[in-house]
């Protein structure tokens, strides 16, 4: 693998003529057709040049060098496909305070599509969610500046600023006819990734809203606490909400895993070689002793959540209950350039659930699909479309899969999956559509 890296989640001529010719003769075709496809790629990079040279020389009024520079790696880079992408150092600092857990800014997962801001989601408790900034929402404008022809980092960095400062975002919203006006001000954003709470005194419920570095040791806690305030006996499971989970760090997929199997592949990831394949295996053993479990997903439960969603299903831990969940089955290698000029995000290889599947462009399909009642105002925005409709992508390892619901009403009295995780949890069949029977067995979830 790469050193100094951190995972964030030969030509067709040339093999036809190793299999046509065998001796002297078929190498040298072999050393002449390499040799042609270099002079190629030297030939481009002198256009290139060329090119730089002439703008340079010729442009209306005296450009920056090095912001040319930079938009030519940021067009290299953004071609390969969504998720991979390069950073500057600014945005690289930037980055490194995401993950570990607190930065400033309004607090909403974004992505790029179609030349606009895309929100994954809104985090917890921060300006974006209480403003009612919704998953699947496009950011048309940043304080009235077009967002149409910004790279990511630049969208972001517009939207972020000091403390207690205002910015004025343009929404626009798939079932509305009118772009939304909403002014945020800037806070400190201390991402909470781990929540919990008991249910009716037999349930612990846990949501992990990402994967940063702090993960892990909060579900930790959030576990070993529920156990203090739930009697062994009386408990009779958890919950694991997923949703909305745009995903993060590798190595936290695999601890929040680990706290619910004792042992056993989490996940694999494979890149172009095969020598690249690496394993990554369940440690420390299951902290919840076996209790039954339940996981909560959706269209923006995505990579990180996925990995976990997939291990926990692939070894029969948990009951996967909500919709299918995003599909981002590829992985992100963080790259340092070192000397002052940032990083690569860049996609080194697809990662596989401890069965073999790809989740790629696919994503997980629930064991119990569950739709929530959308309301009115909300109607024609219920679904995220999914990796398979992002320019670009990885093709998946079979039939792609689009458009999956990611609405989790706010209150939890109207939450049906989370009533159907509390109703399997204790003993209730789940009828197609959501509806309970009572059933005469104690659990319906496989430990």
């Amino acid at each position: 693998m790469r050193k100094n890296s951190l995972f964030l989640l030969g030509t067709v001529t040339g093999i036809c003529l190793t299999l046509a010719f065998s001796g002297p003769q078929g190498s040298h075709l072999v050393a002449v057709a390499k040799a042609k496809v270099e002079g190629d790629i030297y030939s481009q990079l002198n256009l290139f040049g060329d090119v730089f040279e002439r703008v340079r020389a010729d442009y209306v009024e005296k450009p920056d060098d090095a912001q040319m520079i930079e938009g030519a790696i940021n067009g290299m880079i953004t071609s390969l496909d969504p998720h991979s992408r390069y950073m500057n150092d600014d945005a690289w600092h930037e980055m490194q305070e995401t993950t570990r857990g607190e930065f400033g800014g309004l607090g909403i997962e974004v992505t790029m599509e179609d030349g606009l801001v895309k929100v994954v989601t809104p985090m917890d408790e921060t300006p974006a969610s209480k403003a009612g900034i919704l998953s699947g929402d496009f950011i048309s404008q940043i304080d009235e500046d077009n967002v149409q022809g910004l790279t990511l980092e630049q969208a972001v960095n517009k939207m972020k600023g000091p403390v207690d400062t205002k910015t004025k975002l343009t929404i626009l919203r798939k079932g509305n006819d009118n772009p939304i006006y909403v002014t945020l001000t800037r806070e400190i954003i201390h991402v909470k990734p781990v929540s919990y709470r008991t249910n009716g005194g037999d349930i612990g419920y846990i949501r992990v809203s990402s994967f940063s570095e702090t993960t892990g040791d909060e579900l930790k806690k959030a576990v070993a606490d529920i156990a203090k305030q739930i009697p062994s006996q009386s408990l009779a499971g958890y919950v694991l909400d997923l949703r909305n989970n745009p995903g993060g760090l590798l190595d936290q997929a695999v601890t929040v895993s680990s706290t619910f199997l004792a042992r056993g592949e989490v996940v694999s990831t494979r890149g172009r070689r095969p020598e690249e394949t690496q394993r990554f295996s369940a440690h420390g053993g299951d902290l919840t002793k076996g209790k039954p479990l339940v996981v909560l997903i959706n269209g923006g439960s995505a990579s990180a959540s996925e990995i976990v969603a997939g291990a926990l299903h692939d070894h029969k831990r948990a009951t996967l209950i909500g919709t299918r969940s995003f599909g981002k089955g590829s992985v992100q290698t963080i790259i340092p350039l070192g000397g002052g000029h940032g990083a690569l995000a860049l996609t080194t290889a697809r990662y596989f659930t401890p069965s073999g599947r790809s989740i790629q462009a696919q994503g997980i399909l629930p064991d119990i699909e569950i739709l929530q009642d959308i309301p009115d105002d909300l109607k024609g925005r219920a679904e995220l479309k999914g990796e398979a409709s992002m320019r670009g992508h990885l093709s998946a390892e079979g039939a792609e899969q689009t458009g999956s619901q990611s609405y989790v009403p706010p209150a939890e009295k109207d939450d049906k999956a989370l009533a159907a995780a509390y109703n399997v949890l204790r003993g209730v069949t789940i009828n197609a559509g959501g509806s309970a029977s009572t059933s005469a067995s104690k659990s319906s979830v496989p430990n």
